[in-house]
Order: structure tokens, then C-alpha cells, then sequence
């Protein structure tokens, strides 16, 4: 440990409470929904124009197309209304308007970061490489989302970090997205919801179907089994849940990747879509993003998994098995002996491996590593997923000792066969030092994924779970500090 020259760099990525989204705002009830609304259908021409104007000065800079934003708004909405005749667009964008809110969705923090070469290299300088950072973005109610800034190595490993646009927005999810019926079969298995009234919906279904299609296959089932049975209602409401909770989104095509915000939209995502490890996966000349996350919705975790192939079109998708428990996944950037591996946690205190022939279920799983050294004694957990060097694959730790501190260690692990740990540190590679040490959550650093570039390791981390830096050192002093 003593040749080991970790640089931490001079960037500190900080929450800013001024990036925000519109998003949907929702009154208590439906009766004070139509109290609104009639409050504003009472209201003159003169004063309605007025309190537009009022709204346009204030808002209009702070968003991308916001006037459809709250068109839209009022579309969703006015089913709850009662509306009698005609209601002037002027009316609807101000309705709209009371049914919309700020959020500034990174207002608290700016943490557990991860990083990938971007898709796009076009344009860079020789040695150099484009990158975009993912973060975990939490504002009002500890609500977390996914944000993104992008930034270059240059040949040297400075780094830089573009400065994030002012606008930002959320993708529209697709409408008409295909669910494949054999895989959608095996999710229902796993939450074991199989039964009579299972089959009947899925019987009913072609081989890949769109949610819309779902939902009258439900409906139609219903009315074979009763609706009002509470079994059955409770096992349609499972399958609706199941399928929303796999889902498409897409943003603008000529939207920059830092005005892009995955932002939680399921149930289960409710409170929180926290710690998204992305890896650059690569098949026989195929490139997938990965990113394992934990979606939270308020009471219990759920592992899953995103997908995108150029930060524009994502997939999120459930992670099945009896393997897939606790926090902290991380899937390997290729197959091993051809089939998928991941990191993962079964308890609070070790670290464990799976392997699968689908990278959505995962039935078994096996100890890979327990705390060893003091500072790891309460628990340990990977820093993202691996990374394959020519001695090994290389894994970067958390762990937990005394006081609640959280240090960032490194193993390595077997070619070939990843389940033989074949080098660890003794010691932290990295600790929080005095300017890292106060924050939302004290005495902790914490990576999601880093990268090599020309023989360093450069590592994103966060600190205290407020804000954001990086720390590089090179690969070989790490590898051969391994014991």
C-alpha cells in the first residue's frame, strides 16, 4: 500500500436545487380537483390572460416546451372534472397549470456515481476518450433518480466535465412497447402468481403482446373468474404491476444527454431509483449499456436492470430468480465460459457471484468473498461491476467498519474462473479524508463503476452521500499492491 499513489482530482460535481423538471402535480381529492377548476372557470378572460402572463414570465425560461407540458396536463386530468361545453385553450393551459409542479430532482444530493465510455467517439482528440457519468440525482422526499453528465479523458487523464444544459426533461415512455410471452410467463412463475387465472390471461395472448393487449386479456379473464373475488383481483393487480414495472422510454433525439433524467414512474420505483451500476456489455461485436439498480417504494428494496444501446432508448426490466435478493448488483461487461455472471449480495455482510443463460433470471448464486480486515468487519459490497485486466478481474469494494465508515477497497479476481479470489488489499484504497467526511450521510465514499484509460484507474466516487468527485491512480501500482 505504500506505493500506491491515489490523486484525488480538483472536480467536485455538487447538487444544484436549480435543475428541475415539471412534472405532475396531484390535489388530495377529486372534489378538490373540481374546486380548482371551477375556481378557474369562474374567472374572467381579463384575469385568466393575466395570470398567463404571469406564468410565461416566471416559468417559460426555466423549461423546455412547457406550454404543452401543461396542455398535456389538463388532457390527463379533465376526466376528473366534469367539464360542461367548451373550455378555451387559455383556460386549459391555466387548469394545467394548477395541476403541475416544479421538482428539483437533485436539490438534497448528487452521489454514487458510475462511468462508460460514451457511444458517441466522433470528434475526439487522439488518446482521448468521451465518457458519460450517471448519479444519483435526490431532491423533496428522498425521491432518487438517475442524471447524467458527460466529460473526456484527454491523452494525459485530465479530465474534464461538461457543464449540464439548464434544461431538463423526462422521456416519453412507448406506447405500444412488446412484451415477449415466454418471458413475461417465467416472471409470473417467479412471484409465483401461476395458476388458473394466469393462464387464462396469458392463453389469450399472441407470443409478444403490448400492455393494452394485456389489460383486455385481464379484463375478459376477470369475467371468467368474477371480479369481485379478492384472489382474483389481487392476482390481476400483480400481472398490471409486473408489466408496468417493464416498460420502454425514449428521449428527443436531439436531446443532450445531461437534460436527460430517468426519473422513478412505477410502483415499485415510487421512492427512489437508487445506485445505477452502468457497464459497457460486449457480445460477439455487440455494445449494450447495462445498469443494475434498486428500485425503492418506500418499504421494500427490488433489484432490476436497465438497457439502452445510446443513452436515448431504455428498457427497464425486472431481475427474477431466488438469486436476485438485497442490493448491490453488478453484471460482468462480457460472458464468462458463455454465459452472463453478476455481483451481488443474499445478506448484509458478504459479497457473492451468480451465473446465468439470461441476464433477466438468475437461480443460483455462491459465497465469493466475507469481511477479512477491520475496516470491512460489518459488511461488504462491490463498487461497480468488474473490470478485466491481464492479471484478472478487477473489483472495486466498499466496506463497513467502525462508526458506520465506509472505505473503498479492491480484490481481483480469476480470469477464467471468477468464483477464485486470487488478490485483495489489506487496506482501503481510498478513505473519507476531513473535507469528505460531513454530508447527508458521514464518513462514506462510494463508487457505482470506473474505467481504465491508459493505464489509470480513474475512479468516480461520492462523498458522504452529497457530492461527487474522482480519484485516479495507476492500475499496475493497484494490481501489484494485491496480496
Amino acid at each position: 500500500m505504500k506505493n500506491l499513489h491515489v490523486k484525488r482530482a480538483n472536480i467536485t460535481l455538487r447538487p444544484d436545487p436549480a435543475r428541475v423538471l415539471a412534472r405532475p402535480f396531484y390535489p388530495t381529492t377529486e372534489d378538490k380537483a373540481r374546486r380548482i377548476y371551477n375556481h378557474v372557470m369562474a374567472m374572467t378572460d381579463e384575469d385568466v390572460r393575466a395570470q398567463l402572463e404571469e406564468l410565461k414570465a416566471e416559468f417559460a425560461d426555466r423549461h423546455l416546451k412547457i406550454q404543452d407540458f401543461v396542455r398535456g396536463r389538463f388532457d390527463q386530468v379533465r376526466r376528473w372534472l366534469q367539464t360542461n361545453g367548451t373550455v378555451t385553450d387559455e383556460r386549459q393551459l391555466l387548469i394545467g397549470a394548477y395541476f403541475t409542479h416544479e421538482y428539483s430532482f437533485e436539490a438534497a444530493a448528487l452521489f454514487n456515481p458510475s462511468v462508460v465510455p460514451h457511444p458517441d467517439q466522433s470528434d475526439v482528440p487522439p488518446g482521448a476518450l468521451r465518457f458519460i457519468l450517471s448519479l444519483r440525482a435526490t431532491g423533496e422526499g428522498h425521491i432518487s433518480s438517475i442524471t447524467f453528465r458527460t466529460g473526456m479523458f484527454d491523452a494525459s487523464n485530465n479530465i474534464t466535465v461538461n457543464e449540464p444544459t439548464r434544461f431538463n426533461l423526462e422521456p416519453a415512455q412507448s406506447p405500444n412497447a412488446a412484451y415477449n410471452k415466454g418471458l413475461f410467463g417465467r416472471k409470473i412463475d417467479e412471484l409465483g402468481l401461476s395458476g388458473d387465472f394466469s393462464r387464462e390471461v396469458l392463453n389469450a395472448l399472441a407470443d409478444s403482446f403490448t400492455l393494452g393487449q394485456l389489460r383486455d386479456s385481464i379484463r375478459l379473464a376477470m369475467k371468467t373468474f368474477g371480479a369481485r373475488d379478492q384472489e382474483t383481483e389481487a392476482a390481476a393487480r400483480k400481472i398490471l404491476t409486473l408489466a408496468q414495472s417493464n416498460y420502454e422510454v425514449h428521449f428527443p433525439d436531439d436531446s443532450r444527454v445531461s437534460e436527460r433524467v430517468l426519473f422513478p414512474v412505477t410502483p415499485s420505483q415510487s421512492n427512489g431509483i437508487e445506485d445505477a451500476r452502468f457497464v459497457l456489455f460486449q457480445e460477439n461485436g455487440s455494445k449494450t449499456y447495462y445498469a443494475t439498480y434498486t428500485a425503492y417504494d418506500g418499504k421494500l428494496i427490488l433489484p432490476q436492470i436497465v438497457e439502452t444501446p445510446d443513452f436515448v432508448h431504455f428498457r427497464f426490466i425486472t431481475l427474477n430468480g431466488p438469486a436476485v435478493q438485497n442490493k448491490g448488483m453488478a453484471v460482468f461487461p462480457r460472458k464468462i465460459g458463455g454465459r452472463y455472471a453478476m455481483l451481488g449480495r443474499q445478506d448484509y455482510e458478504n459479497l457473492y457471484i451468480m451465473f446465468s443463460d439470461e441476464v433477466h433470471f438468475w437461480n443460483t448464486t455462491q459465497l465469493l468473498l466475507k469481511p477479512a480486515f477491520p475496516w470491512e468487519f460489518i459488511q461488504i459490497g462491490n463498487c461497480g461491476s468488474p473490470i478485466e485486466t491481464e492479471a484478472g478481474w478487477l473489483v472495486l469494494s466498499h466496506g463497513v467498519g467502525p462508526m458506520r465508515k465506509y472505505c473503498i477497497g479492491a480484490f481481483l479476481l480469476d480470469r477464467d474462473d471468477p468464483t477464485r479470489v486470487i488478490g485483495r488489499l489489506h487496506q482501503p484504497l481510498i478513505k473519507p479524508n476531513e473535507s469528505e467526511r460531513e454530508g447527508y450521510v458521514p464518513n462514506v465514499v462510494y463508487s457505482c463503476g470506473s474505467l481504465v484509460h491508459h493505464g489509470q484507474l480513474i475512479i468516480p466516487y461520492a462523498m458522504s452521500d452529497s457530492a461527487s468527485t474522482f480519484a485516479t491512480l495507476p492500475l499496475n501500482e493497484l494490481l501489484d499492491a494485491m496480496e
